[in-house]
C-alpha cells in the first residue's frame, strides 16, 4: 500500500512546484527577452572589410591611447583608486567618471572600474544631507576642491547603469556590493521630494530626465541624457519595485526625441524644453553644439540594445548622415543651427578659443549611426572612423578626454562590444 500523504503537505508541495514553475518561466522569458537583443548585436567593421584581428587592435590602441599612454586622461592615485580628467578643463567630472566605469565593465578591466569607483564615492558622493547619494559634478582633481556640489543627472545614469553591469559581471562579494551601491543612489533618488530644492533625477511629471536634479534645471532637459536604453535595463536589474516608471521613462525618451531632433537635418538643441523645443540659458543660445553629439550614439544603443522604436530611428540615422554628408564627410564641422546653418555663436573648448573643427567625437557618434542606417552606401561614415586618429588638429587643439571617451564608446558599439551585461 502506498504510503498517506497529508493533505497540508501535498498543498504546499503543489504549491512550491506551481510557484517554481512559474518563476522558470518568467527566468525563460526574461532570457528570450534577453537573447533576441542579443541577436542584433553587429560587428560593422566586419561587414566593412576589416578582419577581427584588426578590430580587436583597433579598440585595444584606442583604450591604452585614452587610459594608458602618454596623452591617458585616466590617472591612479595611491593602490586603489583613479580618477579620469578633463585634462583640457583641469577638472574630473562625473561624465567622465562613470563613462570610465562603463568602459571598464564592457571591457572586463575591474581593477579600473574600482579605482574609479573608489574615487569618485570619497571625493564627489555626498554622504549624507539633501544630496545624499548624489555626487558634486566636478572637481579639481589636485586641489581636491568642488567645483560645484550640485549633480549633472547624467553621470547619476551612468554610474548606476555601470554598476548594475559590475554586479551582473563580477558579482557582490569582491571587494564592492556593486548592486547595493547602484540601489542606494536609486533608493536616495526616490527620497528627494524638494527638501533642500534637490528633487530626482528624473522629473517625475514629465517622466524625463533633468538637466540638474535642484533648483530650475529640474523643470528643463539636456537630450543628451535621454538614454531609453538605460532604463530598460534598471527596469531589467535595479528591481527596486518601479519597473513600470523605467520603462515609462523610456517610452517617453523615445517620444522626446521625435519632438527635439529637426525633421530635416536630425540635429537638436544641447538643452531643451520637455516638449522638445530648444531651451535658451544665460551662457549660450540654443543650438547642436558637444553636448548634442551624443545623441546618434544614444539612439544607436536603444535601437540595437532593445528595437522598440525602430521605424524613427531608422529615419533619424538617414536623415543625420545625409545631412552630413552635404557638408562633407571628411568636413563637416561640430556646431549648426538646426536647420543645418552656421551659428553665428560659437561654443569654445577648454581654454582655447572659439573655433568650429571637424571633430573626431561627432564623426565618431555619427558613425555609429550607421548601426541604425545599414546598408553599404552608409559604411562611409564606418570607413572614415577608421582612417580617423586620435591626434591633436591642424591647429595644436588636442581633447583626449571628449573626443578619446566618444571615440572608444563609438569603436565599441561598431565593433559589437557595447553590450548589456547579462547576470554570470
Amino acid at each position: 500500500m502506498a504510503p498517506k500523504i497529508p493533505i497540508l503537505l501535498l498543498v504546499l508541495f503543489m504549491l512550491f512546484a506551481g510557484l517554481s514553475f512559474a518563476q522558470k518561466e518568467r527566468n525563460k522569458q526574461q532570457r528570450k527577452s534577453i537573447t533576441a537583443v542579443e541577436a542584433n548585436y553587429t560587428n560593422l567593421f566586419r561587414a566593412a572589410g576589416y578582419s577581427a584581428a584588426e578590430i580587436d587592435r583597433k579598440v585595444a590602441k584606442a583604450y591604452y591611447d585614452i587610459f594608458e599612454g602618454p596623452n591617458r586622461v585616466y590617472f591612479t592615485v595611491g593602490d586603489t583608486m583613479a580618477y579620469v580628467s578633463d585634462v583640457k578643463n583641469h577638472d574630473a567630472r562625473t561624465e567622465g567618471l562613470s563613462y570610465g566605469m562603463m568602459i571598464a565593465v564592457q571591457l572586463n578591466k575591474k581593477e579600473v572600474f574600482d579605482r574609479i569607483w573608489r574615487w569618485s564615492k570619497k571625493y564627489l558622493q555626498h554622504q549624507s544631507g539633501p544630496r545624499e547619494a548624489y555626487f558634486a559634478w566636478s572637481i579639481n582633481p589636485e586641489t581636491l576642491k568642488r567645483n560645484s556640489d550640485g549633480s549633472a543627472s547624467d553621470g547619476e545614469l551612468y554610474y548606476i547603469t555601470s554598476l548594475l553591469f559590475a554586479s551582473n559581471r563580477w558579482g557582490n562579494q569582491t571587494g564592492i556590493n556593486y548592486y547595493q551601491e547602484a540601489r542606494r543612489i536609486l533608493d536616495n533618488m526616490w527620497k528627494k521630494d524638494g527638501t533642500g530644492n534637490i528633487y530626482n533625477l528624473i522629473n517625475v511629471e514629465h517622466k524625463q530626465i533633468s538637466f540638474v536634479p535642484e533648483g530650475d534645471g529640474y523643470q528643463w532637459t539636456d537630450p543628451s541624457y535621454h538614454l531609453p536604453a538605460f532604463y530598460e535595463v534598471w527596469a531589467m536589474y535595479a528591481k527596486d519595485g518601479h519597473e513600470k516608471f523605467y520603462r515609462d521613462c523610456a517610452d517617453t525618451s523615445r517620444a522626446f526625441l521625435h519632438r527635439a531632433c529637426h525633421p530635416v537635418t536630425g540635429l537638436n538643441a544641447d538643452y531643451t524644453e520637455f516638449s522638445g523645443e530648444p531651451h535658451s540659458t544665460r551662457w549660450m543660445p540654443p543650438a547642436f553644439r558637444y553636448d548634442s553629439w551624443r545623441v546618434p550614439m544614444n539612439i544607436a544603443m536603444d535601437y540595437v540594445w532593445f528595437g522598440k522604436d525602430k521605424n524613427w530611428q531608422q529615419g533619424y540615422a538617414r536623415r543625420l548622415q545625409g545631412f552630413l554628408r552635404t557638408k562633407g564627410i571628411n568636413t563637416f564641422e561640430d556646431q549648426f543651427n538646426l536647420d543645418g546653418s552656421r551659428p553665428e555663436f560659437i561654443l569654445k573648448a577648454g581654454s582655447n578659443g572659439p573655433k568650429l573643427r571637424h571633430s573626431l567625437g561627432l564623426l565618431a557618434t555619427a558613425a555609429s549611426a550607421s548601426l541604425v542606417n545599414r546598408n553599404a552606401k552608409n559604411l562611409d561614415f564606418v570607413h572614415a572612423l577608421w582612417d580617423a586618429k586620435l591626434e591633436p588638429y591642424a591647429d595644436g587643439y588636442f581633447d583626449p578626454y571628449y573626443d578619446g571617451l566618444l571615440y572608444l564608446f563609438s569603436l565599441m558599439h561598431l565593433s559589437g562590444k557595447y553590450r548589456i551585461i547579462q547576470p554570470n
